[in-house]
């Protein structure tokens, strides 16, 4: 299948490790011009390096904050300005604490919508424009597997990632007409860092090295395995492509069938 994606600008937030380098890389593979995102510059550079190794595609890195306004229209500009209007953005950030209800004070709360839904609306707002502008877009928001089933101890990503699924969906309708799609991409367990951290805090819970409590974690997803980056970026991809004309305004998990709702 032809993605069409081909030197078409796309920009990925949050970038330099886990979902977001695995999603850069895969548009990477479609040649796309491929603007990374990330606070780390030191995991961009070796993100670029990995990626250029892997596809031969050099795609180039902006260093900023997802919490700052400033540094997420820095990078939408830098990107028009060195490969043309942005055709894709993938929404992507790193999930707040974990914690129950009582762990977290107002600041606490207020540093969570920043990071994971006022940051989205930012990038949303800063690519529109361009879009509008083509007549075309595409929009993919990452977010978890708990807008559908939610995940104890994480109350603050619960809270913010629905928050992002209304926001989606009332934007389909809204941008559709301009041929923009937007949709989520929510994946389950996926083998990153930060699946790593919080399955660590369980682990010590329960009196478990972290490779045994995935090894019992891994028993309840049909698929028997944790997902990898790929297999997450390469419906990501999809859903960022020409080749995708009908699909807006959806939820779609990457889970291994772990998730039981429908």
């Amino acid at each position: 299948m032809n993605l069409g994606l081909e030197n078409k600008p796309v920009l990925v937030m949050a970038s330099g490790s886990g979902i977001g380098q695995g999603v850069a890389l895969e548009f990477a593979k479609e040649k796309a011009k491929v603007m990374l995102f990330d606070k780390s510059e030191e995991s961009l550079k070796e993100a670029s390096s990995k990626i250029f190794a892997l596809t031969q595609n050099q795609v180039q890195y902006t260093v900023g904050d997802m919490t700052r306004k400033q540094d997420i229209e820095n990078v939408v500009t830098r990107t028009n300005e060195v490969f043309g209007s942005i055709y894709a953005l993938f929404n992507n950030t790193g999930g707040p604490p974990a914690g129950t209800f009582g762990t977290f004070d107002d600041q606490a709360w207020q540093d969570a919508f920043e990071l994971t839904l006022l940051s989205y609306v930012r990038s949303i707002r800063a690519v529109l424009p361009v879009m509008r502008k083509a007549g075309a877009g595409r929009i993919l928001n990452n977010t978890s597997s708990s807008t559908k089933r939610v995940i104890d101890n994480l109350i603050l990503s619960n809270a913010f990632r629905t928050g992002i699924m209304g926001m989606t969906k009332t934007l389909s309708r809204e941008l559709g007409p301009e041929h923009i799609l937007i949709n989520i991409v929510g994946p389950g367990k996926i083998a990153t860092e930060r699946v790593n951290h919080l399955d660590s805090l369980k682990a010590e819970k329960e009196g478990m090295s972290l490779k045994q409590f995935q090894q019992k974690n891994a028993k309840t997803i049909p698929l028997g395995r944790y997902g990898s980056t790929e297999d997450i970026a390469r419906i990501a991809v999809f859903l960022c492509s020409e080749a995708n004309t009908y699909i807006t305004g959806q939820n779609i998990l990457v889970d291994g069938g772990l998730v039981q709702a429908y």
